[in-house]
């Protein structure tokens, strides 16, 4: 028995060579110098007149031959694409993960959506916002929030102070420089707040996405294992259609 698989990896291969001989009938019935032929023959008004050979083309395409042709390709892309979707109505599979059955006798066609969005879906998670390593962060259940412990900073302020460089003299003023201090007036504590995810939550969405998809691809390939009956559509549409 033919299974699924055999006839997907043969589809595309028959789908090119069915186009490729369309577009070559397409190109024969469109020169009309190679459907045509013509025979003359040439005879001269007395017996003393010029004696001229026969002239004569043969037709080159006949266009009941295309029709055949294209009928002859077509047929085997008709059967095969009916073969293929006849069994995808039938082909099925259960997607487990650890032995745990996510869903059940699901179609090949839903097992390919599934491909597609885990694969959309493992490119959102990868890119998800982590919390800062470089600080210590602990869940906070009155806001659900992850936040980090309190950090106690002094505030400073700028206080000028005067140094006297020369003490005054009868002649001369006192030399004094200006200069500022840091004096603390305050202190600042600094919670950090964040709705981002730790790594670990990360990493192990991204180990669930990446189980669920080899799953899906292993469900698609015991679906494809399937084996098909070989549908014969061709000759009956192509007998209406040119017949």
């Amino acid at each position: 028995m033919t299974k699924l698989n055999q006839i997907i990896a043969v589809e595309k291969g028959v789908k090119t060579k069915s186009l490729q001989d369309i577009n070559a009938a397409h190109a024969k019935v469109q020169k009309p110098a190679l459907l045509a032929g013509i025979s003359r023959t040439y005879q001269p008004k007395d017996e003393e007149g010029e004696q001229l050979p026969p002239e004569s083309t043969r037709v080159q395409v006949q266009a009941e031959d295309v029709l055949r042709e294209v009928s002859a390709s077509l047929t085997r892309l008709f059967d095969v694409t009916a073969t293929k979707d006849w069994a995808n109505c039938q082909a099925c599979a259960d997607v487990t993960v650890d032995g745990r059955t996510l869903v059940a006798d699901a179609p090949v066609s839903y097992l390919l959506f599934l491909e597609k969005q885990l694969a959309e879906l493992h490119g959102f998670v990868k890119k998800l916002p982590t919390l800062d390593a470089a600080e210590s962060w602990s869940l906070d259940p009155s806001t659900d929030w992850w936040k980090t412990d309190p950090v106690r900073t002094i505030r400073t302020k700028k206080v000028p102070r005067n140094h006297v460089k020369a003490e005054a003299t009868e002649k001369h003023p006192a030399q004094v420089e200006v200069y500022y201090e840091d004096v603390p007036i305050g202190y600042w504590t600094t919670v950090k707040f964040s709705g981002a995810l730790p790594a670990r939550r990360v990493n192990e969405l991204l180990e669930r996405v990446e189980k669920l998809q080899q799953a899906v691809k292993f469900a698609r390939e015991e679906a494809n294992g399937t084996e098909v009956s070989d549908q014969r559509v061709g000759d009956a549409v192509f007998g209406y259609l040119f017949g």
